[in-house]
């Protein structure tokens, strides 16, 4: 079985710099994220694309720059994703506790597209994650593709 990306989101050169894994999962602790990460290496499914993002419809965990190292890398960041995602949740007419897997993809595409067609000044404070990390310039001008084989 060949493994695939939920999302990719590529710079403003067609380069890979982010590779998207969504799941509908509600509290997935940092540790389960980081096991579920830990085993995506080690079934030999390495990550190109200097940032991976694990999103989930309550938490989004970020690793920059580490995708490649094997074992047990906790991510970066954990960000709250309740309200970067609830604008989305609403226009959708949906909870996150009833989004269906493809729902949510949807919504996390519809948001990164935003990110990647956005200026740092139009961000509010709950994303301030997306400059800190440089995730936010590496997207800029970019584009973004839907389950993407690794």
């Amino acid at each position: 079985m060949t493994p695939t990306w939920d999302l990719f989101a590529y710079d403003r050169n067609n380069r890979v710099v982010l590779a998207v894994e969504v799941k509908r999962k509600l509290n997935a602790s940092r540790e389960w994220a980081t096991q579920f990460r830990r085993n995506i290496l080690a079934h030999g499914t390495f990550l190109d694309a200097p940032y991976f993002l694990m999103a989930f419809p309550d938490k989004f965990y970020l690793w920059d720059k580490i995708n490649s190292i094997p074992g047990k890398v906790e991510p970066t960041y954990s960000i709250d994703a309740r309200p970067i995602l609830q604008p989305y949740f609403q226009r959708s007419g949906t909870a996150a506790d009833r989004v269906s897997s493809e729902s949510l993809e949807l919504i996390v595409a519809s948001w990164l597209n935003e990110v990647i067609h956005t200026s740092p000044a139009e961000l509010d404070s709950s994303q301030q994650w997306l400059i800190d990390s440089g995730l936010m310039n590496a997207v800029a001008g970019g584009n973004l593709n839907h389950e993407v084989v690794a």
